[in-house]
């Protein structure tokens, strides 16, 4: 057994507006949204073992082996390239479960890159993005590690260069199923395709926002609150994905910090830069 002694993160995302512009068939959504990546992340670190076992040193105690991103995404990676080596995964987790961060599909993505590369499987970007899919909608763009304008599940990336903010971003005290929300009658379904010229300008929200808010007054507050420095933020405040994270972005981490600082007691939340470059990858490429 090898001990590489290397962390390597699991960067969040935020998506910086969710529009669902109908649904398949087979009940999955078709979405228009942005990513843009976090310098706040999980961190992964690996053994390769010689056994060809994958296991899970350390992680989400709450989550069963067998279920945990991390050793599907192993595991998936190891029957795709025909691998004989395994591998003890160590998951030091920062990214709150149910945040609507992307911290489940970060993580497997990093572990898909990582072992590749440790593993000497051989598989390119591309195959690696489409194994992710098969682990969830947000995999490839985490793999792909580039803010993107997202369309389809979410797996039809374009590329995008954003200006690159600090956030502040608040986890309030629940967790969202994203399938509790997707589920809700009341989410609106119909919404007029808009292209990236048309967000830049401002023509786009989270169309999840209403029902979460309804059903987890936890956000609501979150969002009622960080809605009152709009005057020193840039844009209005957002909830990611289909929550419970909330966020607004501000030019400097100055402005960012100053307001973290007036969190109510016993609030959660954290400061960190947008980035339009997965840390990963810069990682990845470096090594």
């Amino acid at each position: 057994m090898s001990n590489t002694q290397q962390w390597w993160p699991a960067p969040a995302k935020l998506n910086l507006f969710l529009h669902i512009t109908g649904q398949r068939a087979d009940g999955y959504h078709l979405l228009q949204t942005v990513f843009q990546f976090l310098d706040y992340s999980d961190q992964i670190a690996f053994d390769v073992r010689d056994d060809g076992r994958v296991c899970r040193v350390s992680g989400l105690a709450d989550v069963a082996e067998q279920d945990d991103l991390v050793v599907r995404a192993a595991r998936l990676l190891q029957q795709e390239a025909n691998v004989s080596l395994g591998v003890d995964i160590h998951l030091d987790k920062n990214l709150p479960v149910g945040g609507g961060l992307g911290g489940g599909s970060s993580d497997a993505a990093t572990v898909l890159l990582v072992l590749n590369q440790l593993w000497q499987a051989g598989l390119s970007m591309a195959q690696l993005a489409e194994l992710g899919l098969t682990l969830g909608a947000d995999v490839p763009v985490f793999v792909q590690g580039h803010a993107a304008w997202a369309e389809g599940v979410g797996e039809q990336l374009v590329p995008v260069d954003l200006s690159e903010p600090w956030y502040l971003v608040i986890i309030p005290p629940c967790q969202v199923a994203t399938a509790r929300i997707f589920t809700d009658p009341g989410l609106t379904r119909d919404c007029h395709p808009i292209t990236i010229e048309g967000f830049l300008s401002g023509q786009a929200s989270n169309v999840c926002e209403p029902v979460v808010r309804n059903a987890f007054c936890e956000v609501a507050e979150a969002m009622d609150w960080l809605a009152k420095f709009a005057h020193i933020a840039q844009g209005k405040c957002r909830m990611s994905g289909t929550g419970a994270c909330v966020f607004s972005a501000f030019a400097n981490a100055d402005t960012a910090r100053e307001v973290y600082q007036q969190l109510p007691q016993g609030w959660r939340g954290f400061v960190a830069k947008g980035m339009n470059h997965s840390p990963l990858l810069e990682m990845l490429q470096a090594g």
